[in-house]
C-alpha cells in the first residue's frame, strides 16, 4: 500500500466518500443576530442592589441619609437587559464617565428579553 493510498484512506469515511472537515465553531445562536435585529435598541442596566424599607422610612430620607443595600461592597453587580438578568459586571472609569466591565455572561436568551 502506497503513502497516497494511506492518505486517501484517512480522508474517506467507511462508505468510501471523502470525509468532510468539521464545521468551524459558530457563536451561540442567541448572539448570531440578523442585521435588522442588531439595530433594535435595548436598555442595559447595572443594578447595584436593593433595599426593602417602609413608607415611613422612605418619607424620612434626606440628603446624607444612608440606606444599606443587599449587595456586599466589591461584589459583582447584576447586569440586565430590559430588566432581564444576563450576567455580572463591575463599575470602572472610562475617561470622564462611569462604565462597566463584563465579568460573566449567563447567556443572551432573546425570547426572555421580550417578556
Amino acid at each position: 500500500m502506497s503513502d497516497s493510498d494511506l492518505i486517501a484512506g484517512l480522508l474517506t469515511d467507511s462508505d468510501g466518500a471523502l470525509a468532510q472537515e468539521p464545521a468551524p465553531a459558530r457563536p451561540a445562536a442567541a448572539r448570531d443576530l440578523p442585521a435588522l435585529m442588531r439595530k433594535i435598541p435595548v436598555t442595559l442596566t447595572l443594578e447595584v442592589g436593593e433595599a426593602r424599607i417602609s413608607l415611613h422610612e422612605l418619607a424620612r430620607l434626606q440628603p446624607d441619609s444612608v440606606v444599606e443595600l443587599d449587595t456586599l461592597a466589591g461584589a459583582p453587580l447584576t447586569m440586565k437587559v430590559n430588566g432581564t438578568v444576563i450576567g455580572r459586571a463591575e463599575v470602572v472609569v472610562s475617561g470622564d464617565s462611569h462604565a462597566l466591565r463584563v465579568l460573566e455572561i449567563d447567556g443572551l436568551d432573546l425570547d426572555s428579553l421580550g417578556a
